[in-house]
């Protein structure tokens, strides 16, 4: 990757500006991301996306129950999946770097470990960053091995934010699994009157707007990052 960059350009920067680093596989992240997004925007925060896109592309839904198991197995163990290079945006400065993905089995998706492992360091090393986790219900665990890692990149990380699916378990990782494999159960007689839906509720998509307008607010100065409060009974219920 091309060394980092000292400005996007050759301008004095007049607004504060942030990087989003993200992998979304059935969605859900990339829907919390924009909704966020949408509120950094209106404080006036300059926003730039980088998608991570794998090698190989991941299929959602995986089609069968077979290989919903199988993926639940290989991601269990932390399994890599290889990603494309990265744009050039990422060699440049940013104020803020979020970095946004799903859990798989309890760990950061496989892109995202794949692009902790190749480009954390070059791109995080040094960097503030805030990290979101988008998952049916367990991101403790997720957030303990993510961290970890953001340690070993050299990132500087004061806050996070998770978002949980708002149904009652064991029906959302029911839901989830059956999802995963193809099936429609907010659609079939006796799950959907427990499992309404699958992913994030309306609600919670707002919640993350309002996150951004106070992530906005911390990059103007009147806010602590560390201080703002994003575990919310919205995000996590």
């Amino acid at each position: 990757m091309a060394e980092r960059k000292k400005k996007l350009t050759d301008s004095p920067k007049q607004n504060s500006q942030v990087l989003l680093i993200y992998y979304s596989f059935s969605g859900q992240t990339g829907v919390l991301i924009n909704r966020l997004a949408a509120g950094l925007k209106e404080q006036g925060i300059e926003v730039f996306f980088e998608k991570l896109k794998p090698v190989k592309h991941l299929r959602f839904p995986v089609g069968s129950i077979l290989r919903t198991y199988l993926l639940m197995l290989t991601t269990f163990f932390r399994k890599r999946v290889p990603i494309r290079e990265l744009s050039a945006k990422c060699s440049r400065e940013y104020d803020l770097i979020i970095l946004a993905g799903p859990t798989w089995s309890y760990n950061p998706s496989g892109p995202i470990l794949s692009f902790l492992d190749r480009d954390g360091k070059h791109v995080m090393g040094g960097r503030e960053v805030l990290p979101l986790i988008s998952c049916r219900g367990y991101w403790k665990a997720h957030w303990w091995g993510l961290k970890r890692k953001l340690v070993q990149c050299g990132a500087h990380f004061s806050n996070m934010i998770a978002f949980s699916h708002p149904n009652p378990e064991p029906w959302r990782t029911i839901g989830v699994f059956m999802k995963i494999a193809g099936k429609n159960p907010e659609r079939s007689g006796f799950m959907g009157k427990y499992y309404k839906r699958f992913g994030h509720s309306n609600e919670q998509m707002e919640e993350a707007f309002r996150f951004g307008m106070q992530i906005g607010d911390s990059l103007k100065g009147k806010t602590p990052l560390a201080a703002v409060n994003f575990q919310t009974e919205l995000a996590l219920p």
